[in-house]
């Protein structure tokens, strides 16, 4: 198995052909920032857009800049230079992006204060006013503070990354004293409504870190005499990657939990804090936590984890925020016969959050109370917080089946709820594994083993999108449930594979990462080449959150040289660079960001008018084709072959949402003028699904036969 850090740098290192990964995830941060400048968005969404970018922001610095930094300690010569250039271009953007995200809170503030909807700081309170947030700080915030004194003698206990902190300067007679505060938003609402103004409307809000401001003194009455108290937020992000040893000694959920605290103690990789903190302050917290020359200080504004707003509540007119779209039931799943007599007369294909997910809830819970299924098998990565998927499985059992559930334990930032839920299904008789040890299990997969006829069926399920209820109503994803005995079989050899590693199955069907993901992909791609090369009209669409993978972006610039017609649906990082002459004159890119989170990997191969449909959990990043446990499926119904088709159009014709992705990622919109009708995809395939028409776009030739281009003359 390829070494994976010198992977990574090989990736980085080719910066001709290649657009670096982490400026490409910046880029796509900045059309969350779009969306939130755009006046267009109900005013609440855009706050909550900033939420977004904000929590992006977090996870970047403990993922991405993480792993920047880490090459810089592994690397030596020239490829060290270029990771430390490469991290000070990473925190120019940022810097910019930062700007303009105080500018368009600034804005948006104003436009809220417009409908009378007020966020005010302890400085503006009123008399009643201030005596309401007295109140409530010595009845609930009081209570939830645990202030650590900052002494010399003393260390200081580790601080979560995911909190925020008030930096507390204390003037006693001629001296000061430091300390530091968690605000507890675990506990208690980021954003608390108080009395408005005598005589004035609206609603008004002051943030838990102000309430805590304006009661400084109460935090350390009796301890120390306060004759000033000055409060500064700051927060840290710290490294994600976790360490695991490979020891026998302990179980594998001791190691991560293990690893989970570890990660409380891992070097902090940023800390933002307030701009306005005095200089011998900020002198000592960096001193005291022992900030490097390789760390992030990020000057900001006196607010932090702004990914609060992204709960922020409407408390204005509905048309504040978007405009719920009803569900589109499935008539033959909602008649009284099991969903297995449904899915053996036809394949079920569902789009989520359009669909809904209750449909796969009742799959599992069908299977637990059938007396002729014998088996349930499930991968788990992300769960919902109240899963119902849990329930069923845990009533499968009660009901007598055997329930094999692959839990992912290493699911970046879910661990500790995995490492929980991997303890209740145990304790209620569930077989938990945990998959292979460096290989995490992203698949999505559902087998449903059953008596029928003296023979074992399967019914199986391959998803885009995690077993997550609360998810599923706010990404984009597909889903198929299918009676073909084929798909079946390599479901079932990948959950043999996932218990019995040292076996290498044959896949009928499916490709399956890590053994066929990429030399299957690639193939698909060379018969597009193939094809144009003999003189036929090549195409695919390709629709995934990533495209990073180096040998993947090689294989597309080649599809293009050859005459292969390359449309790109990226979500986020795309490191190759569309319409660039002479490398990828015939790749075209777009990225959508609209109110839902487009999720699915979809690829879609012309194949001379015979159009091969795939699904599944892989996307174009080396990480998901060698180092983890993912599935893509063919899609053969005809009917969802033309669903899928039908939405991948739309999308790609959306002229209201989508970003054109070219060679500077300069995220400019689509053209509209030159595409008639406007076209929001994210709207338009809910009237689509609901009625089955299209809107106004040129027609797809997916499934037009190919014939062969006539050689011109003297050629």
């Amino acid at each position: 198995m390829a070494n994976p850090i010198k992977t990574r740098a090989a990736d980085l290192r080719e910066s001709d052909h290649f657009y670096p990964r982490e400026l490409s995830w910046l880029s796509f941060n900045e059309r969350v920032l779009q969306e939130a400048a755009d006046e267009s968005v109900p005013i609440i969404e855009r706050l909550r857009y900033l939420g977004i970018f904000s929590n992006n922001g977090d996870e970047f610095f403990r993922v991405r800049v993480a792993e920047v930094r880490r090459l810089i300690s592994v690397s030596s010569g020239s490829n060290r230079q270029y990771f430390k250039d490469l991290l000070v271009a990473i925190l120019d953007r940022v810097a910019e992006l930062q700007q303009e995200f105080d500018r368009i809170y600034s804005v948006i503030m104003q436009e809220l204060a417009r409908r009378k909807i007020y966020l005010i700081n302890e400085r503006q309170l009123d008399e009643g006013q201030a005596q309401y947030v007295q109140d409530y700080f010595s009845e609930r915030v009081l209570p939830e503070l645990e202030p650590i004194l900052l002494r010399e003698d003393r260390a200081i206990p580790a601080l979560n990354d995911e909190s925020i902190y008030l930096a507390v300067d204390i003037l006693s007679g001629d001296s000061y004293n430091y300390a530091v505060v968690e605000v507890p938003t675990d506990r208690l609402e980021r954003f608390v409504e108080i009395p408005r103004r005598k005589g004035k409307g609206g609603k008004v809000f002051i943030a838990l870190d102000n309430v805590i401001r304006a009661c400084l003194p109460q935090m350390f009455r009796g301890v120390i005499p306060v004759d000033e108290a000055q409060a500064y937020c700051f927060k840290f992000s710290r490294d994600a990657e976790l360490e695991i040893d490979t020891g026998i000694t302990q179980s594998l959920i001791d190691k991560m939990a293990k690893s989970l605290k570890q990660r409380k103690k891992a070097d902090a990789v940023r800390m933002v804090y307030d701009s306005t903190i005095p200089q011998r302050l900020l002198d000592h917290l960096c001193t005291r936590f022992g900030f490097g020359k390789y760390d992030s200080l990020i000057a900001g504004g006196r607010y932090h984890n702004s990914k609060d707003f992204m709960s922020f509540p409407n408390v204005g007119p509905k048309y504040l925020e978007h405009k719920p779209l009803p569900q589109i039931r499935v008539e033959r799943l909602e008649c009284e016969n099991s969903i297995f007599d449904a899915i053996r007369d036809k394949d079920v294909f569902l789009y989520y959050p359009y669909h809904p997910f209750d449909y796969v809830v009742d799959f599992l819970k069908t299977a637990a109370l059938d007396p002729d299924v014998t088996d349930i098998k499930i991968c788990l990565y992300r769960v919902a917080k109240n899963s119902r998927v849990i329930d069923a499985l845990v009533n499968a059992v009660d009901n007598g089946k055997r329930v094999l559930a692959v839990v992912e334990l290493a699911a970046r930032f879910d661990e500790e709820a995995n490492i929980s839920w991997a303890q209740r299904l145990t304790e209620n008789g569930i077989n938990v594994i945990f998959g292979i040890p460096g290989l995490k299990v992203h698949s999505k997969l559902i087998l449903i083993e059953r008596r029928e006829g003296g023979s074992r069926r399967y019914y199986s399920h391959i998803g885009t999108g995690n077993f997550n209820e609360k998810t599923a109503r706010v990404y984009t994803d597909f889903t198929l449930m299918t009676y073909d005995q084929n798909v079946g079989k390599d479901v079932y050899n990948i959950f043999d594979f996932l218990q019995y590693n040292y076996r290498r199955p044959d896949y009928r069907l499916l490709l399956v990462s890590p053994h066929s993901s990429r030399p299957g992909l690639l193939a698909l791609i060379d018969q597009e080449i193939e094809n144009a090369r003999a003189g036929y009209r090549a195409e695919m669409t390709l629709k995934c959150n990533n495209l990073v993978d180096r040998e993947l972006v090689k294989k597309l610039y080649e599809a293009s040289a050859a005459g292969v017609q390359v449309h790109l649906i990226v979500r986020g990082m795309c490191s190759l660079l569309p319409g660039v002459k002479g490398l990828s004159d015939n790749i075209q890119a777009i990225s959508i960001v609209d109110r839902y989170l487009e999720h699915p990997r979809v690829y879609v191969f012309y194949n001379r008018g015979n159009p091969r449909y795939m699904i599944g959990s892989a996307d174009l990043m080396t990480r998901n084709l060698d180092f983890r446990v993912e599935a893509l499926v063919p899609i053969f119904d005809q009917d969802a072959q033309e669903m899928m088709q039908g939405i991948l159009d739309q999308q790609w014709h959306d002229n209201v949402k989508a970003r054109v992705l070219d060679a500077d990622l300069s995220n400019a919109f689509a053209d509209s003028k030159k595409k008639g009708a406007r076209i929001r995809s994210q709207e338009s395939i809910h009237r689509y699904l609901s009625t089955g028409k299209l809107p106004r776009f040129p027609s797809s030739r997916m499934r037009v036969p190919a014939k062969r281009r006539r050689k011109k003359a003297g050629l």
